[in-house]
């Protein structure tokens, strides 16, 4: 609930009154994604139309089907790591890292420990690499909530996730959606990220990109080597299984940026000057993306 109120809602109100009547572009990625169609579903439960379409990168909402992360989500595992969060009131950055590493323990565990330590051949920092780096602690209730009622109990694609003590349903969004999934990804396996489109009512532009659940999102025009498949479902289209989809649509070579740029340029109005940031009594705090990237 802080996440959602605290969060995307207090974006949201803060765009709102810096450029009031228009409509706003949301997109999140991965687990904020997730957040952001729970925020959605609630906006539209809410009868709050201020969303002009949702971007969604390697984001799951239903959980059946969440690849080799379940691995680490049965009850006992879960009740586990709650007895070690309530003890310390978080999940350790390292804890964290931990679980992603063992996912792919061939590449992140095995592959460096030979090349630094038994070669030492240290292998020199790049930008993903050092995105990889930067952990975060997991609060406890947040990751107790995330962990038990969407990766146990699955709750938000079954209609049982409460927003402010009611349930929100993902059918009641019908703002434009594009999503985004990577081939290769051991986060968000794709097919699982796919099932978005039996579960909603709206129209859904489905990505499928080369690449992997970092890579696959940062894949910016220029960059060697990268595909997509992309293709709409109306609301009146009937539902493929995710293996027919891969089979019918046709791969594009290139980076999806200019595609979701495409997508997005058609669904918004000509080109304005940027407002002035300190619109609407808010202080400006400082350039993107903010001092807390300076914290250790």
């Amino acid at each position: 609930g802080d996440y959602l109120e605290l969060g995307v809602m207090e974006a949201v109100d803060a765009i709102a009154l810096i450029v009031p009547q228009q409509k706003i572009h949301a997109a999140g990625y991965c687990l904020g994604g997730t957040l952001l169609s729970i925020a959605a579903a609630a906006m539209a439960r809410d009868g709050d139309d201020r969303l002009a379409s949702i971007s969604l990168f390697a984001a799951q909402t239903d959980f059946s089907e969440a690849g080799e992360l379940t691995l680490f989500t049965s009850e006992s595992q879960i009740a586990f790591l709650e007895d070690m969060m309530q003890e310390q009131g978080y999940l350790d950055s390292n804890q964290m890292a931990g679980a992603f590493q063992m996912l792919r323990s061939g590449d992140l565990i095995w592959s460096r420990l030979v090349r630094d330590y038994l070669l030492g051949k240290r292998q020199p920092v790049f930008d993903l690499l050092a995105w990889n780096a930067d952990t975060t602690r997991m609060p406890f209730q947040m990751h107790a909530e995330y962990l038990r009622k969407l990766f146990l109990d699955n709750e938000l694609a079954e209609g049982k996730f409460k927003v402010d003590g009611r349930p929100v349903a993902l059918g009641d969004i019908r703002q434009p959606m594009f999503v985004a999934g990577t081939e290769a990804d051991h986060v968000s396996p794709w097919r699982s990220v796919f099932k978005l489109n039996l579960l909603s009512d709206t129209a859904v532009t489905f990505l499928l990109t080369s690449g992997g659940h970092n890579a696959g999102i940062v894949s910016e025009p220029g960059h060697a080597g990268r595909s997509y498949r992309v293709s709409t479902k109306t609301e009146l289209d009937q539902f493929v299984d995710p293996e027919t989809w891969f089979d019918r649509t046709p791969v594009r070579e290139g980076s999806w940026w200019p595609a979701w740029a495409a997508w997005l340029s058609g669904r918004s109005g000509p080109m304005q000057s940027p407002p002035p940031m300190a619109g609407g009594g808010h202080r400006v705090l400082g350039d993107a993306p903010g001092t807390y990237v300076l914290r250790t």
